[in-house]
C-alpha cells in the first residue's frame, strides 16, 4: 500500500511565518534602527505663546529633490523637503533638510540665509483674525530630530519628526503689524512621496 505523503506540521508553518513577520515586520535600516513613524501621530507641530496663539501643523510628507543641497554630503545623499499645512486651513509648514542622514543625530534649526541644518523655509497661519508669516529678520532657533529615517528619508515607511525651539513670526492684525516669539514642539508622522 503507498503511504500517504507527509503534511507539514501545521508548527512548524506557523513558526515559519512568525519568522517572516519579525525579519519583515520592522524594515530595519542600515543601522539596525526600525523604519517608520513608529506611532507618531500626523498632527502635533505646534508653535505657541502658551496664551492666545498656537498654530498647529498636520500631514507632513517629505521628497528628496536637492532642494538645500549639502556641499559635504556623501555621493547619493539628496536634501530632503518635507511639506504640511496648518490644522483646518492651507497655510504651509515647509521645510528642507541638506542632510536627512545625519537627522537622527539632531539638526540644528535656520534659514537658508542662516544655513540651518534643518531650514524653515516658510511657516504661515491664521489665528484670531490675524495672519502670520515667517519672520526673516530673527531667524529661528532649536533642534529638529528624525527617529525611524531609513534611506535617508526616502524609505516608503517614513518617519517620525521632533521640533523642540523658538520661532519668530510677524504678525499682520488689520493694520498693526508686529513680531512674536513662539515655541515650537510636537512630534509628528512624516511620510514619504519619494
Amino acid at each position: 500500500m503507498p503511504s500517504s505523503p507527509t503534511l507539514p506540521s501545521r508548527f512548524r508553518s506557523s513558526t515559519r511565518l512568525l519568522a517572516i513577520a519579525v525579519l519583515l515586520g520592522g524594515c530595519p535600516g542600515d543601522d539596525g534602527e526600525t523604519c517608520g513613524p513608529e506611532g507618531a501621530p500626523a498632527t502635533g507641530i505646534t508653535a505657541s505663546n502658551g496664551s492666545d496663539i498656537t498654530l498647529t501643523y498636520e500631514n507632513l510628507s517629505s521628497l528628496s529633490g536637492n532642494d538645500c543641497p549639502a556641499s559635504d554630503a556623501p555621493s547619493g545623499v539628496i536634501s530632503l523637503s518635507i511639506e504640511g499645512k496648518q490644522v483646518g486651513g492651507t497655510s504651509p509648514l515647509t521645510l528642507c533638510i541638506p542632510r536627512p542622514d545625519l537627522l537622527a543625530d539632531g539638526r540644528t534649526i535656520g534659514t537658508t540665509a542662516t544655513m540651518g541644518q534643518l531650514r524653515v523655509i516658510d511657516f504661515s497661519g491664521m489665528a484670531n483674525g490675524c495672519t502670520f508669516a515667517l519672520d526673516s529678520t530673527t531667524p529661528p532657533t532649536g533642534t529638529g530630530i528624525g527617529t525611524g529615517v531609513c534611506k535617508n528619508g526616502t524609505d516608503a515607511s517614513g518617519f517620525a519628526l521632533s521640533l523642540t525651539g523658538t520661532i519668530n513670526l510677524r504678525r499682520t492684525c488689520g493694520p498693526t503689524i508686529d513680531s512674536v516669539a513662539l515655541t515650537l514642539a510636537g512630534k509628528v508622522a512624516v511620510t514619504s512621496r519619494d
